[in-house]
């Protein structure tokens, strides 16, 4: 099953990507996850990428591209995959078409998580990071045992620079802007399926199985 998962920031969507890429065994391919271990490791990659993630716009076409085309190439993407942060753009939907046909490959079905700005901004600026083991929590949501402490390896919990208000409000504009004439362009081509975010986490995953099982 060859999927790609849209929304915008705080949507959900990698915690349904992983719920969806465990229930299918397809590798969840995250551009950001990549960036972020390129950033971690100080590669020149990495070192570009920062400089737009952190003033909350998007990683240009050229370097998105070329990273994802590479990862679709290994072996464990042969019986399908799940793209999470890509395309962002409807030029990046045009050259993922373009390899997917090169490669013999189409997609199967594009999942649109959609939730109202208030909600994912209330989300976002909640949210809190372990530095040691990376796990998530949420102050009002899914809030630590102790605040500021994980629950699971005690290490310190902090706020991503893009998770902050102002950051957090550019990069929906940003999506809003860039982003929502995917919705248009996979709807045109009959792959669209769209969920509404505002849900419980196990009600949207149900709906998303049932639509991808029809």
């Amino acid at each position: 099953m060859r999927l790609v998962i849209l929304g915008p920031p705080g949507a959900g969507k990698g915690t349904q990507a992983s719920a969806i890429v465990k229930k299918y065994n397809i590798p969840h391919i995250s551009t950001g996850d990549i960036f972020r271990a390129n950033i971690k490791a100080g590669t020149e990659l990495g070192k570009k990428a920062k400089t737009y993630m952190d003033k909350g716009l998007l990683v240009p076409d050229e370097l998105v591209v070329s990273i994802v085309k590479d990862r679709l190439t290994e072996e464990d993407c042969k019986d399908g995959f799940l793209l999470d942060g890509f395309p962002r753009t409807v030029n990046q939907a045009e050259a993922l078409d373009k390899e997917l046909n090169e490669m013999g490959l189409k997609l199967d079905r594009v999942i649109n998580i959609d939730v109202e700005k208030d909600i994912l901004i209330e989300r976002a600026i909640g949210r809190r990071i372990c530095r040691n083991c990376g796990a998530t929590y949420h102050i009002k949501f899914n809030p630590p045992q102790r605040e500021g402490v994980c629950d699971n390896c005690k290490g310190e919990l902090f706020q991503r620079d893009d998770d902050k208000v102002e950051t957090v409000e550019k990069r929906i504009e940003v999506y809003i802007e860039e982003t929502k004439p995917l919705i248009d362009y996979y709807m045109k081509k009959g792959l669209l399926l769209n969920i509404d975010g505002s849900k419980s986490i196990d009600a949207i995953f149900e709906e998303i199985v049932n639509h991808l099982e029809k």
